[in-house]
């Protein structure tokens, strides 16, 4: 009897591999849906849109935006996890996915065991900016003056379990300085408070600070990211200045539901592969100051490492720093 049960198995498993396999090559055949977890008109929505038409040209068939917004991004992952793993609803998402992991604790769903990765999209990188007015003149006097006595800095935030948030309390976990978080609703909100000098620092959006840093509008003392920043080529990232640990990104990434068939997850990623390579995407990227991943990042697997340990560090940060969003 065990050995007929075993040989049951055998032969459902091999029908299962044969059906997937058979899918994959015809897949696609009908309309791709890519969730998108926020509103239109924010970042990751424009790249989902910068990706949409060079990747249904590559897949030759139509792939619809949906936007899935609620719960900082939590509530189209959900919806994400649990669509049919055909191939036919994908996602993309950025760091709010690795943050929500702990952000958001009776989520129904596990980023690492619920999603098949499909491949990294880019990054940007932020600057550690502060008001025109305040006169320190590089980074180094900046530290002597957080660090000094009595004092505690300001940090300002587009809102909390933000990655501007999130970015500003490691900022200050690993210089070791004492700091306030002042949240607003927004980075509008947030970056103008900083402009007047109501808050001493934030985590800005290279893209955003970089034009307003030239003006003389504000002041920049370093770069929070893996790489420093074209637009501010003479900014040292916090990495080259001993801290390691802020080599942080902005990131985004393309991810499906589990068990989605290997072979349709490879088309997946040689349609964004193709995207990624196209001169327009390039230029659109470029501008908006964000940088493509390296040579030997563009695996389903390298998308994988990186979000499992991006969980692992915001996970580490949110729960020595007691971060939790208002039910």
């Amino acid at each position: 009897m065990t050995l007929v049960r075993a040989l049951a198995a055998a032969f459902l498993a091999a029908c299962l591999l044969a059906t997937g396999a058979a899918s994959a090559q015809t897949y696609p055949n009908r309309p791709i849906t890519l969730l998108v977890p926020f509103p239109p008109g924010g970042a990751t929505d424009t790249i989902a849109r910068i990706l949409q038409n060079p990747m249904q040209n590559a897949l030759g068939q139509t792939i619809v935006i949906e936007n899935v917004g609620g719960a900082g991004g939590m509530i189209c992952a959900a919806r994400a996890a649990r669509a049919e793993p055909d191939g036919y609803t994908f996602m993309i998402h950025q760091v709010a996915l690795a943050a929500g992991m702990t952000l958001y604790p009776n989520l129904k769903f596990d980023a690492e065991k619920d999603f098949a990765t499909i491949g990294l999209i880019n990054t940007a990188a932020s600057t550690l900016a502060a008001p025109a007015s305040l006169p320190l003149k590089n980074f180094k006097e900046l530290l002597a003056w957080m660090k000094s006595p009595g004092h505690t800095v300001k940090i300002g935030h587009p809102g909390v379990g933000s990655y501007g948030h999130l970015a500003g309390v490691l900022v200050a976990q690993e210089l070791g300085v004492k700091a306030t978080q002042v949240p607003y609703r927004g980075a509008g909100p947030a970056l103008v408070d900083l402009l007047s000098g109501q808050v001493d620092l934030e985590s800005q959006s290279a893209i955003v600070s970089g034009p307003l840093i030239k003006a003389g509008k504000l002041k920049a003392y370093a770069i929070i990211g893996r790489k420093r920043f074209a637009g501010l080529p003479d900014l040292p990232t916090l990495g080259e200045l001993g801290y390691k640990k802020l080599n942080i990104d902005f990131w985004h990434m393309l991810l499906a539901p589990a068990g989605t068939p290997r072979p349709i997850i490879d088309k997946l990623n040689a349609a964004l592969r193709t995207a990624l390579a196209d001169p327009r995407v390039k230029k659109s990227f470029a501008e908006g100051g964000m940088d493509e991943f390296g040579p030997g990042e563009e695996t389903p697997e390298a998308a994988a490492h990186l979000l499992k340990s991006e969980i692992a560090l915001w996970g580490d940060v949110i729960r020595a720093n007691k971060i939790a969003v208002a039910k």
